[in-house]
């Protein structure tokens, strides 16, 4: 081990450290003083963080990953802890699970803003709009049921099955007795393509027509069956499909 001290020029080097820098520009007294929003996509991260690794200041560790990342927040969302530790020596699965939810919980809020300013569903984008983000960074299929009231409101979702990157199973019963449970008036069921195709498959259309015949029974009403992607949705409804 070294006991040298660091010159002016290795402390340049390696990115500067958050105790060197001025106070009203380190990120929590940025934050402090102009208001969170003031904070780079960096910043930000390095909060999440709080502390860098071997050979890394915290904002140096922050710029990597986002570099690495094109700048895509979402490409970073998309890792799994276990990626993160691999990667990033000196990450462990605290740091990043951390950053992961701190991720998760920014994705839940623009959820939450959307089910604010659309309280009501009145066609396939408003559905899709406030759905999209349960899609996110999925590199597997998953169903979802969103429940509404007769007026049409939200009154909740709840992820019915989780499958591979091909398919996903769905029990209709289990499906029914959440919209029994909450008294839904109306649903819409969605389902990711992991693959990008939005077009339905001949296993979609049975299940779609399996689940409105179910619906039926109890004077429930199925408005859409949305399959989202990252690049869009199809929507059954719209085309004219149920």
């Amino acid at each position: 081990m070294s006991d040298k001290t660091p010159t002016d020029s290795d402390t340049r080097a390696s990115g500067a450290l958050i105790a060197d820098m001025p106070s009203d520009t380190r990120p929590r007294e940025k934050a402090l003083r102009h208001g969170i929003k003031s904070l780079t996509d960096i910043e930000l991260m390095a909060i999440i963080f709080s502390t860098g690794v071997k050979g890394l200041s915290v904002l140096d560790l922050s710029r990597l990953i986002l570099n690495d990342a094109n700048g895509h927040l979402s490409d970073v969302a998309h890792m799994t802890p276990a990626q993160f530790c691999k990667r990033y020596k000196g990450i462990g699965p605290a740091k990043a699970i951390t950053l992961l939810a701190a991720l998760e919980l920014g994705s839940r809020a623009s959820s939450d803003a959307a089910r604010k300013s659309t309280p009501q569903i009145h066609d396939s984008r408003s559905g899709y709009t406030i759905m999209k983000h349960r899609f996110e960074n999925l590199d597997h299929e998953e169903f979802w049921l969103l429940m509404l009231s007769r007026s049409h409101k939200v009154i909740h979702d709840v992820r019915i099955g989780v499958g591979g990157v091909s398919a996903t199973v769905v029990d209709i019963k289990i499906l029914m007795r959440h919209v029994i449970d909450n008294c839904a008036s109306s649903i819409i069921v969605c389902h990711n393509h992991p693959s990008g195709n939005l077009s339905p498959s001949p296993q979609d259309d049975s299940l779609t027509q399996k689940i409105k015949d179910a619906a039926k029974i109890f004077d429930v009403h199925v408005i859409d069956h949305l399959i989202i992607c990252d690049n869009g949705y199809y929507s059954y409804a719209d085309n004219g499909r149920l």
